[in-house]
């Protein structure tokens, strides 16, 4: 059995304790918050929301589009060339590798500008990656603003490779400004994207034949014509 009356002061001091806390709540100013009713009961704090990332900027990374007839491709191309010579068709932008079997892989390219094109039968004497880039003394004297010697990298002029011509001054070579395809921009060099330029690099070796004709002749016409 149960001693009913010696529970009876406990339930009088619970009792006590629960109107002592009512009453205190009750109390609080209005503009106040209410104080908990059970303050040793520990809650988990509210969790934080995320931070929110700015949206990127629609110009952020962009890369310039090469117009479609400039971006590389096979093309019908009848030549009595041997399998893997290089025509520069200079008047039209384009390089030709050449496939046999009448066919060609066509590049996009970048020439010289007006009074700075060339033309001639050249052979490739060198290649490199991401070459070192030293302006020749004639383009020190136009240009004295440029420096004398620039390490290979993401920002050199040359890009990510390079194939030398003959003892000439000129080369084949990338760049990181691909919106200049298809124009006449250099000072005499054969530039194309730094993505056509690797596929090119993988392709011709040293001693591979190179053919730049002239501003004034077109690459799909002079078949037969040259000596």
């Amino acid at each position: 059995m149960f001693n009913t009356d010696a529970m009876k002061p406990n339930s009088r001091r619970a009792a006590f304790g629960a109107l002592a806390i009512a009453a205190l709540a009750i109390s609080a100013p209005a503009g106040a918050a209410p104080l908990p009713l059970f303050p040793f009961i520990l809650t988990p704090p509210a969790a934080s929301p995320p931070p929110v990332q700015a949206t990127p900027s629609e110009d952020e990374g962009a890369v310039a589009e090469v117009p479609a007839r400039f971006r590389r491709q096979v093309v019908s191309y009848p030549s009595r060339e041997t399998p893997g010579t290089i025509i520069i068709d200079t008047p039209n932008t384009y390089l030709y590798y050449v496939l046999g079997g009448g066919q060609a892989i066509r590049y996009g390219i970048g020439v010289g500008r007006d009074g700075f094109t060339w033309s001639g039968v050249q052979s490739i004497t060198r290649k490199a990656e991401w070459p070192d880039w030293t302006p020749p003394p004639e383009m020190i004297v136009r240009q004295p603003y440029l420096p004398r010697h620039m390490a290979g990298g993401p920002g050199n002029p040359l890009g990510a490779r390079a194939m030398y011509l003959g003892g000439t001054v000129y080369r084949i070579h990338g760049t990181n400004a691909p919106q200049t395809i298809g124009t006449q921009v250099s000072s005499g060099c054969i530039r194309l994207t730094n993505e056509d330029v690797a596929d090119l690099y993988s392709r011709v070796s040293v001693g591979t034949r190179v053919i730049v004709l002239p501003m004034d002749r077109r690459a799909d016409n002079a078949e037969g014509k040259r000596s």
